[in-house]
């Protein structure tokens, strides 16, 4: 079972994750050199997409050695750049270009959906008063995640009306117990394509 656990920035993901899933982690990661989207959408979404992919694959791994995995924040990542467009921090070509990349690596089996999602909603004011209080991490992006944060719960919300019984509102006690059960869309590209059918396009 692959566990994704998801909420704007300052939520207490990484926390949590810490607390109850420290051996079967995924850390959220980055490049080292993030690509510059200003330089053309394709390749910053092959270079994106490459790197999603090496999270799930990290993912299936211990999947296969634990029974479980749990990734701080989805390996998927198509959200981030859909909330971007949603919101006007980039064109639409970019969202094309790395729903283009990310479709055909869920084809190949390079991407997937997780078995469940485990999503912290937070009021916005309360982030940032736990971004303002906690020294041990940066956030240098987290006025960019608080103007995503609405679009970020929307796309959680619709696949929730997709899949159903997959996405939980909340980070609970302890970690769920997992019965060996994955989601039988792990990999369905019809049921990426209907999902993505739904997702609500920007207003202007």
């Amino acid at each position: 079972m692959i566990i994704v656990v998801e909420g704007i920035s300052a939520a207490g993901k990484t926390t949590w994750c810490q607390h109850h899933a420290a051996q079967y982690l995924v850390k959220e990661s980055y490049p080292a050199k993030r690509p510059d989207r200003q330089a053309g959408p394709g390749e910053a979404a092959r270079i994106w997409t490459d790197w999603n992919s090496r999270r799930w694959s990290e993912a299936v791994a211990m999947e296969r050695a634990y029974g479980v995995a749990v990734c701080d924040t989805d390996p998927l990542k198509l959200h981030f750049i859909w909330a971007m467009w949603q919101t006007g921090e980039v064109a639409e070509p970019h969202w094309i270009a790395q729903l283009k990349f990310t479709r055909l690596a869920l084809y190949h089996q390079r991407l997937g959906f997780a078995d469940r999602y485990l999503f912290k909603k937070i009021d916005p004011d309360v982030a940032q008063a736990q971004r303002d209080h906690d020294a041990s991490r940066s956030r240098p992006n987290f006025d960019l995640h608080l103007r995503l944060s609405n679009s970020l719960v929307l796309w959680y919300e619709t696949l929730a009306a997709v899949m159903q019984d997959l996405v939980r509102w909340e980070l609970p006690q302890r970690l769920p117990q997992t019965d060996g059960a994955t989601n039988p869309f792990r990999y369905d590209v019809a049921m990426f394509d209907r999902f993505v059918e739904m997702l609500p396009h920007p207003r202007r």
